[in-house]
């Protein structure tokens, strides 16, 4: 039997912890995934439909299971990320990062040199980093030339070579950067505290340091050598000014990592941040994107195990904004207040401002995929059966029950289409009615698109709660619509969307972008409407107060009323003074009026 049918071969899995993967027919690799239970984990894949098309598509496509078994589960963990980078499944998350990090070096030799790299060689030399920015390495090394007069040389210091007088002190030993250990001006093991406390400072540990050149300087000023005091008073200052850029926490919180995660529809960001002595001496963020919708737990823990590789961290402790499992060797930390938690959040803030960042450079590079984004979310935010790429939105304006007006506006992909805006003037109901108001507006709109072939929006929002939400769909169920298309309304409290015949709102996040376009939506109704209804209540207004006079038109009033301020005032105006305004003829007819009236 050269190939099991799926049931068989699932029958047969383990119930222990290990790392699956996934065949195609033709052999490829499809998925690798880990699981406390394989034979449970896997299973769940078979026996259900899923709700994203795109892992109802994955299994649909499987032939071979194949399966390896691990003592424990943070074994899984670490055998799943080294299995997605080595073979590349097509439905996995793949942490791709191509750029090599820079390092700072102690070098293993006799008067220890110490420089950035971006190679690692394993001859015992130190590494600390890797650095995600290469700013801050050479703001560390600048820091530490500042500090302690280091060697640049590449000699080799080895004693008998001092002794021999081989070398001779350089340019650096008479501008006072370097002792001249080449020379054996500078022993070895003073040469060597310096590294000790240079590697302290690498370490994100500054105390050992500043206890040092404190003790120097007092013990200078007490034998008078002022001068020489003062040069190591700069070098606290130039210490303590570097320690406050760098963020200081809490000095107890020591050795932690700090994980967070931020995610849209389509890419989650994962900051990480490094503690060390209560100062932050790391941060980096970086982007995923999702492959099979999977969860923020799952993106996490992938995230966390290779940071974690890549950037060598051995702490025994992470925070996190919810619990992830990681094995038992590091301890899981869940912050509810405190220090750790200003941390964390500290940690979501880097995070969604990189995001931010991100968006706001797509939206410049690819306004396309931009849009696209966007409606996915709203797709998946307001539970539509489509994304909504054509919305139309409703707003009733009657002030005091004059003049009532209502508007509608269009957006296409997000975006305002002011070209298809509409002003409805009510015709049928008398009086401020807006339930009614809205029945008559929502069908004349659609009856008209409809006669007309026009295509039908995907959504319409309903400015108003219940009461105006089913007047409208009064319009909708007498055209036939309902079904066809989505209609919700929102509350006075904008994060409330009532939708047909669910007596319970939905709230939407106060920080989504779904709802950032709804706001838009209605401050635009409002704003079309609004002005709608203040150009006709002013023009009523004016036509009440000025009667008809015959052979006078609307032009030739207003000029008037401009010119003389209010009807009362033209009435008593003399002819001449009319005439002025707007010539013999009409100032005639104006005065011949008032006259017989």
């Amino acid at each position: 039997m050269n190939n099991p049918t799926l049931e068989l071969q699932i029958q047969t899995l383990p119930d222990g912890p290990g790392v699956y993967q996934y065949y195609d027919k033709e052999g490829k690799i499809l998925y690798v995934g880990k699981a406390k239970n394989l034979k449970k984990r896997v299973s769940s894949y078979f026996n259900k439909i899923h709700d994203t098309a795109k892992t109802n598509v994955l299994v649909k496509k499987i032939v071979t299971i194949k399966h390896i078994v691990v003592p424990t589960e943070t074994d899984a963990l670490l055998l799943e990320n080294n299995l997605i980078k080595t073979l590349m499944p097509r439905y996995n998350v793949l942490l791709k990062d191509d750029k090599s990090y820079p390092w700072i070096c102690i070098k293993k030799e006799p008067f220890s040199r110490i420089f950035t790299t971006r190679r690692m060689v394993k001859d015992g030399s130190e590494y600390f980093g890797p650095y995600t920015s290469f700013k801050t390495v050479h703001t560390i090394l600048d820091l530490i030339k500042e500090l302690y007069p280091l060697r640049t040389c590449n000699y080799d210091l080895s004693k008998s070579n001092i002794e021999s007088g081989k070398f001779k002190v350089c340019l650096e030993y008479h501008i006072g950067n370097c002792k001249g250990p080449c020379e054996g001006y500078e022993s070895l093991e003073e040469y060597q505290k310096q590294v000790d406390a240079i590697r302290e400072i690498l370490k994100g540990n500054f105390k050992e340091s500043m206890k040092d050149f404190k003790k120097l300087m007092t013990n200078l000023a007490k034998e008078m050598r002022f001068e020489e005091a003062q040069k190591i008073k700069e070098k606290i200052e130039i210490l303590e000014n570097y320690q406050s850029r760098s963020t200081i926490i809490n000095p107890k919180i020591t050795n932690i990592d700090v994980f967070s995660i931020v995610s849209d529809e389509s890419a989650a960001f994962v900051n990480f941040l490094q503690i060390s002595h209560g100062s932050i001496i790391r941060s980096h963020t970086m982007e995923i994107k999702k492959k099979l919708d999977e969860t923020d737990e799952e993106l996490l823990e992938l995230a966390i195990i290779e940071l974690r590789e890549r950037f060598q961290l051995l702490s025994k402790e992470i925070i996190v904004p919810f619990e992830v499992d990681l094995g038992e060797k590091i301890k899981v930390t869940v912050p509810q207040l405190g220090d750790k938690k200003q941390i964390l959040d500290l940690s979501i803030r880097n995070a969604k401002f990189y995001r931010i960042e991100q968006l706001k450079q797509l939206q410049i590079v690819d306004p396309d995929r931009h849009a696209n984004r966007i409606m996915a979310q709203m797709q998946k935010d307001l539970r539509l059966p489509k994304e909504p790429r054509h919305i139309e939105c409703f707003d009733n304006s009657n002030i005091q029950g004059t003049n009532p007006v209502a508007a509608c506006v269009v957006f296409k992909d997000g975006k305002p289409s002011k070209k298809d805006y509409r002003h409805f003037n009510i015709k049928t109901v008398e009086g401020p009615d807006d339930f009614a108001s809205m029945t008559e507006v929502v069908y004349r709109r659609y009856k008209r698109l409809l006669d007309e072939n026009e295509p039908l929006p995907q959504l319409i929002i309903i400015d108003g709660g219940k009461g105006q939400l089913s007047s409208a769909l009064k319009s909708i169920d007498e055209l036939g619509l309902r079904g066809k298309i989505t209609i919700i309304g929102i509350a006075k409290r904008l994060e409330e969307l009532f939708y047909p015949g669910d007596s319970i709102p939905l709230y939407l996040d106060k920080k989504s972008e779904t709802l950032k376009v709804i706001q838009q939506l209605r401050n635009e109704a409002h704003r079309f409407g609004i002005t709608f209804h203040r150009d006709k209540r002013s023009k009523s207004a004016l036509n009440s107060s000025m009667e008809s006079i015959p052979g006078i038109g609307e032009k030739t009033m207003m000029a008037l009323i401009q010119h003389f301020k209010s009807v009362k005032r033209l009435k008593l105006a003399t002819e001449k003074e009319i005439s002025d305004v707007i010539g013999v003829s009409k100032a005639k007819k104006i005065t011949d009026f008032y006259k017989t009236n």
